[in-house]
C-alpha cells in the first residue's frame, strides 16, 4: 500500500491533466492547446492547488489498489509455486496468470475511489465544496450505484494482458539483473 504514497505524488498531477483534456475532447470545448498549456492555465487560475486538485482521492484510489495490487501478486505466485520449489523456477504461464490477476485485482478495488476522482477533478472550481462526500452523493443520487463502476468492462479487458505482461517484464528483468550482479 506504500508504494501508492509514493506514486501519488507524481500521478495526481497527470490524472487531472488527462482528465480535463479527455473531458476536453469529449465536449469538443477547446480550453487548453496541449498537456503544458493546461498545467500552466491550472497553475494561473488556482496555483499549486490547482495543479494539485484530486490528490485526495488520488490517495484514496492508489493506497487500497496498490496493497491490492502487490498482496495478490504475491499471494498467486505463492499458491502457484510447487511445493519444495522456488518462486524463481515459477513457469512463464504462472507468472502471467499471477501478473494477470493482480491486475484484475487492483482495478477491482481502484474502479470507484477512480471514478469519484475523475468527476471531481473536472468538476468546475467550487462544485464540491465537501469534497469527495458531495461527489459520491451527487453521483448515487443521479446516476444510481452501478455509476461508481463506469468502464468497468474497459478497464478489466486491458487489465489482465497489461499486467501479466509487466509483471513477466519485472520477472525477466529480476532474473537478468541476479545474473548480471548475482552478489547484489
Amino acid at each position: 500500500m506504500l508504494s501508492g504514497v509514493f506514486t501519488t505524488a507524481i500521478m495526481a498531477p497527470g490524472e487531472r491533466i488527462k482528465c480535463l483534456l479527455q473531458i476536453q475532447a469529449a465536449s469538443g470545448e477547446v480550453k487548453y492547446a496541449g498537456p503544458m498549456d493546461c498545467v500552466k492555465q491550472l497553475y494561473k487560475e488556482n496555483g499549486i492547488r490547482g495543479i494539485y486538485k484530486g490528490t485526495a482521492l488520488t490517495l484514496m484510489r492508489d493506497l487500497p489498489a496498490s496493497g491490492m495490487y502487490f498482496m495478490t501478486y504475491e499471494w498467486l505466485k505463492n499458491l502457484l509455486t510447487p511445493a519444495g520449489k522456488s518462486h524463481n523456477e515459477l513457469s512463464i504461464p504462472s507468472i502471467l496468470f499471477a501478473g494477470g490477476m493482480a491486475g484484475v485485482f487492483n482495478w477491482a478495488v481502484a474502479i470507484p475511489p477512480d471514478v469519484l476522482k475523475s468527476r471531481f477533478q473536472t468538476a468546475a472550481e467550487g462544485k464540491y465544496p465537501n469534497g469527495v462526500r458531495d461527489v459520491l452523493r451527487e453521483l448515487i443520487r443521479e446516476e444510481g450505484m452501478a455509476s461508481l463502476y463506469k468502464g468497468f468492462t474497459a478497464v478489466m479487458l486491458r487489465a489482465f494482458p497489461a499486467n501479466a505482461a509487466c509483471f513477466l517484464g519485472f520477472e525477466c528483468a529480476m532474473k537478468f539483473l541476479n545474473w548480471l550482479a548475482p552478489s547484489l
